[in-house]
């Protein structure tokens, strides 16, 4: 019989292993960076898990984090500014013994990691030191979510043997030397345009459409840049949703991906991906996560197949070749694009390490697949909806439904769901819930209006994963869209004859309908698939009135959760502007910090000199607040907070 203390003892053995194989783990697929310290690509590890093992800011440290340090680019601009209104949704990469993060300008930054002051910027609209400006297309507001970063594998001295990638909203993608900022004059070269190759210079086989443009930055998996063409899904015949891979030295196009079947090429277009990818650099695959085919919520001239429409595509990384795919929608009439990238991680299930590919989706439900085959993992269910009453439209029979994960946000609604901040409004939304129409998940597009719920669900960066405990964190919404199909008489080319009038289903004062909490967190165990713990996230403000907590109202959110080896989630996303940590085994809140306007980004966290910091872009996002800021901020332990403190 053990006595007490060898049981502490096996106890704290099997903890340290257990850390030790999760920070294992998270370091092995790093590019070009293998220090457990830094977060070289969006989600740190290629698969994306937005996981990191760094551990001296913990459950019992965390209380005594402070603000080490705030940049403020300057990059900010509101809704009546010649440049539009800005959205800092940016996660840095922590990488080269620098940080690098991208504006809503186009611009770069490259940081110093301790103290947050300016190294070098990049920037396309303005010639460095006189030189010719890059671009000339006028300057306004974008969402840049991450860069990318790569290394040559034998270094000679020479320029650009460490490159940073940045995509912009025009289809550009730059190259810049990671030490120095300045244009690497070998990428594009041979396209006439030397640093920088665009999706421009390529048949997007759309009619009249010239968005090319993407949100989310670009992947490297051994020398290939793989990014992605965006697309105006409102047409008929938008730009086909490509995905292309170039060579990081010369910006040669190696390979396409074009995800409408080549019959098709003008009938339809979209599909693309415009949310973050991941990549297995063992097995040599990219996790493409596409959208609906265009146009959104009107299909009755696209009712062909499009199996890699709605799908998470594995594609050869050499070939762009689709090794497999797994479609999350069929003939999509919802607007259920894919909206994050697949967590390429190890679970543990029934006793066995599995790799997976988990794709999070706008209902809030998880698709968990085998990484190898593209077979699900948990059960799913082809399950019967109903049909369309739209002339000529053919709405899929069945969906794809999964049992299992449970799902992070509510699934259905009733006229008594219905909700609002008095009587007045709760009335008015039952009274709309009548009026449209609504069968649950899957409700179709309809003249009269109808309710798409849930809708939102995780988005982009909401998912993150803990190996140390086999979690999948997640973050929520449960808000609904109202969709009214308005019928076009006079159609414009390239124009369908039904267009679609979306808005959140809101009461008269821009309350949700639906019932709180509007934003929640969620913990997963992937061996069983149930929820472990769900707590409200943020507190939701309405008529300048901010809710108290006891209310758990929760608050609608853009971005994601963070996880370190500390036992920690963090996390900012909800709308009252603050970053959260949160024990990851209980969902107990442990800290929180006021941030410069809502943190609507995903967190991260790298080692420097000795201390661990953790940094949010906290600038807010102008399609749900006007509270907006240009703000880098970052947090550490004082000295005397730190566990080897004397």
């Amino acid at each position: 019989m053990l006595k007490w203390w060898a049981v502490l003892l096996t106890s704290a053995a099997i903890a340290a292993s257990t850390q030790q194989v999760a920070a294992q783990q998270a370091a092995a697929q790093r590019p070009g960076s293998p220090n457990p310290g830094d977060w070289p690509a969006f989600g740190n590890d290629p698969g994306g898990s937005q996981y990191s093992p760094l551990d001296q800011i913990n459950t019992k440290t965390v209380s005594g984090l402070k603000p080490a340090w705030t940049h403020r680019s300057g990059d900010v601009s509101t809704r009546d500014s010649a440049t539009g209104a800005t959205a800092l949704e940016a996660v840095p990469i922590h990488v080269n013994d620098m940080l690098y993060y991208c504006t809503p300008f186009n611009r770069v930054f490259a940081l110093d990691p301790q103290t947050g002051k300016e190294k070098w910027v990049f920037d396309p609209h303005t010639g460095k030191d006189g030189a010719k400006p890059l671009i000339d297309t006028p300057r306004k507001a974008g969402i840049c979510r991450s860069v990318a970063y790569w290394e040559a594998k034998e270094s000679t001295g020479a320029a650009c043997e460490k490159r940073i990638f940045k995509a912009d909203i025009n289809g550009n993608v730059f190259a810049m030397d990671a030490n120095t900022g300045a244009a690497c004059s070998d990428f594009g070269a041979a396209k006439g345009h030397a640093g920088y190759v665009s999706h421009t210079d390529f048949d997007g086989r759309g009619t009249n459409d010239a968005a090319h443009g993407t949100t989310s930055g670009p992947v490297v998996i051994g020398d290939v840049l793989v990014t992605a063409a965006g697309a105006r899904d409102s047409l008929t015949d938008a730009n086909n949703g490509f995905i292309r891979g170039f060579d990081v030295r010369s910006g040669d196009l190696l390979w396409e991906f074009d995800p409408i079947p080549a019959d098709h090429a003008h009938d339809t277009g979209a599909a693309n991906v415009w949310s973050t990818m991941s990549a297995d650099t063992e097995r040599g695959l990219v996790f493409v996560p596409t959208t609906s085919p265009s146009p959104d919520h009107y299909g009755a001239k696209r009712t062909y197949d499009i199996p890699y429409a709605d799908a998470t595509v594995a594609l050869n990384a050499k070939t762009g070749e689709p090794v497999w795919h797994y479609q999350a929608v069929h003939h999509d009439l919802f607007d259920f694009d894919l909206p994050g990238h697949a967590l390429l991680v190890t679970i543990s299930k029934d006793g066995q390490k599995v790799p997976v590919a988990i794709q999070p989706t706008k209902q809030g439900r998880m698709i968990v697949l085998n990484r190898d085959t593209g077979e699900p993992v948990f059960p799913i269910e082809e399950t019967a909806v109903a049909a369309s009453d739209l002339p000529g439209e053919v709405a899929a029979p069945t969906q794809p439904m999964p049992m299992l994960p449970e799902p992070v946000s509510r699934q259905m609604l009733t006229e008594g769901d219905m909700w609002g901040l008095t009587p007045y409004d709760r009335a008015a939304c039952k009274k709309a819930f009548r009026e449209m129409r609504y069968e649950g998940p899957y409700t179709l597009p309809a003249e009269r209006g109808s309710i798409i719920f849930p809708f939102g669900g995780t988005n982009w960066g909401g998912v993150a994963f803990d190996p140390a405990h086999n979690l999948l964190i997640a973050k929520g919404q449960n808000m609904a869209l109202r969709v009214k199909m308005v019928k076009n008489d006079n159609p414009a080319p390239n124009a369908p004859p039904y267009k679609a009038e979306p808005a959140l289903f809101l009461g008269p004062f821009g309350a949700p309908c639906t019932p709180p909490p509007f934003g929640t967190i969620t913990a997963l165990d992937m061996d069983t698939g149930k929820v472990k713990w769900q707590v409200p996230l943020g507190q939701a403000k309405y008529l300048g009135i901010t809710a108290p907590k006891f209310f758990n109202w929760g608050s609608p959110n853009i971005g994601g959760p963070m996880i370190t080896g500390g036992g920690l989630v963090f996390i900012g996303a909800s709308l009252d502007a603050k970053l959260r940590a949160l024990d990851v085994t209980t969902g107990e809140e442990l800290w929180q910090h006021a941030l410069a306007a809502p943190g609507m980004a995903v967190p991260m966290t790298y080692m420097s000199g000795g201390k661990q910091y953790v940094v949010m872009a906290a600038g807010g996002n102008s399609r749900v607040t006007d509270d907006i800021s240009d703000a880098l901020m970052a947090f550490a332990l004082p000295e005397s907070n730190k566990p080897d403190a004397k």
